[in-house]
């Protein structure tokens, strides 16, 4: 599920700079989640034998093959992939260039921004403060902040699940060409909670999915309330260092770490193919504003997906993530949307989009293997996002009992 950033107008589950999977705003009937994908909250089982095939180097070449195929058909400059799993090998590749202007070509070492994967980092801090007592998921959004509607009604809970009602601030047509109009222009979280206040309220909360960045945004505020720290610094001193994620970044504002990939999208007030590797994410923020790497993001699959530090402490405890991964149906078959993470088929984890940048972290318990895909464009093929492009044909080739499979859906506007 990508949004705040994904399409920067899209509405929906799929992900928008910030992110995620696609589903209308409307919600539509729910669908049962199939076995495969029901969520345990518990550690991950010893690997099993099939989930996931070995990595020969005939699968190596089926892999290479199917990249380079997404790569051509969705017009991909550059994208790099990571697979591990504990006993059928990994796969560790760069293909094309991170700058077209140059020809630089694409390596592992390169950061990239990772758009609403930031959701998944926002949760968690807001998940450690549930288990410091200083908050509870059922408390509503009015004990907080100031000035939502139906504050008094909308929980925590609701809020990083996606299923508020609020009015998704950057499917805001304003808010569309305040940013094309000024990339670089820095926005603050009460800008973006204003472009979503206007409109009405879309459902009773709890009453529908509803891939919705204002969610994200809320929820940072209350980390930084409770926490007394900036919401970039608490993740940094509470999330990275204790997970050891040292290439991992929430940037204040524009600034990119050395060496990164240049980014392309269409998502431009001239409807032009721009370079955004200088835009500013804070539009994003909570939702959509962070820079990665490739192993960090290894590291992180497992980590979200568990809640176990790499060195077997707990970073979140087993009681709070097991109400994390409580994984609803949501309106598209075999996709399930938890607090702040999802569950397609099995496969554990989040997107990410944002203009310029894609990327899909996503972890599969019943293997504990780990899929990580990142690519320096947006532009969709066929109104599907290219990291599910990139996922599905993968995931067809490594994991066919667990096909990640995000179907499009048509932009909102």
């Amino acid at each position: 599920m990508t949004h705040p950033c994904s399409r920067l107008r899209r509405g929906v589950l799929v992900a928008a700079a910030v992110g995620a999977l696609v589903v209308p705003a409307a919600g539509g009937a729910a669908v049962a989640l199939p076995p495969s994908a029901a969520p345990t909250g518990q550690p991950s089982p010893p690997p099993s034998g099939d989930a996931v095939r070995e990595l020969t180097p005939d699968v190596q070449r089926q892999i290479d093959a199917a990249v380079q195929r997404v790569m051509k058909q969705a017009n991909v400059p550059g994208v790099n992939v990571g697979i591990w799993t504990p006993d059928k090998g990994e796969y560790v590749k760069s293909f094309g260039v991170a700058d077209k202007s140059t020809g630089e070509r694409m390596s592992t070492d390169l950061y990239l921004r990772i758009g609403s994967e930031t959701k998944t980092f926002t949760v968690t801090a807001l998940l450690e403060l549930v288990d410091q007592g200083k908050v509870d998921l059922d408390d509503t959004i009015d004990q907080y902040v100031d000035g939502v509607p139906n504050g008094d009604k909308i929980t925590l809970r609701q809020l990083a699940g996606m299923r508020s009602g609020l009015f998704n601030y950057s499917a805001d047509d304003d808010f569309f060409k305040a940013l094309t109009s000024d990339p670089q222009r820095q926005f603050t979280p009460q800008e973006l909670l204003d472009y979503s206040f206007k409109h009405p309220v879309l459902f009773p909360p709890g009453k529908e999915f509803y891939y919705c960045n204002t969610n994200l945004i809320l929820l940072g505020l209350v980390v930084e309330r409770m926490s007394g720290q900036s919401l970039a610094d608490y993740i940094h001193d509470n999330v990275l260092e204790p997970t050891g994620l040292n290439h991992t970044v929430f940037p204040d504002g524009a600034e990119f770490p050395e060496p990164h990939a240049q980014g392309y999208t269409d998502q431009t007030a001239s409807g032009n193919v721009e370079d955004t590797a200088d835009w500013n994410p804070s539009w994003g923020w909570a939702a959509g504003a962070m820079v990665s790497q490739l192993q960090d993001l290894r590291v992180w699959a497992r980590t979200v997906a568990t809640g176990q530090l790499p060195d077997g402490e707990r970073l979140i405890s087993p009681a709070t993530q097991k109400q994390r991964l409580v994984t609803p149906p949501t309106p598209i078959p075999g996709a399930g949307y938890g607090l702040g993470i999802f569950n397609v088929q099995g496969w554990i984890g989040h997107n990410g989009s944002l203009p310029g940048y894609e990327s899909l972290t996503i972890y599969l318990p019943s293997a504990q293997a780990t899929l990580v895909v990142m690519l320096n464009t947006d532009i969709n093929y066929k109104n599907t996002e290219p990291s599910t492009l990139f996922g599905d044909a993968i995931t067809k080739i490594i994991s066919p009992d667990h096909i990640f499979n995000l179907p499009a859906q048509p932009a909102a506007h």
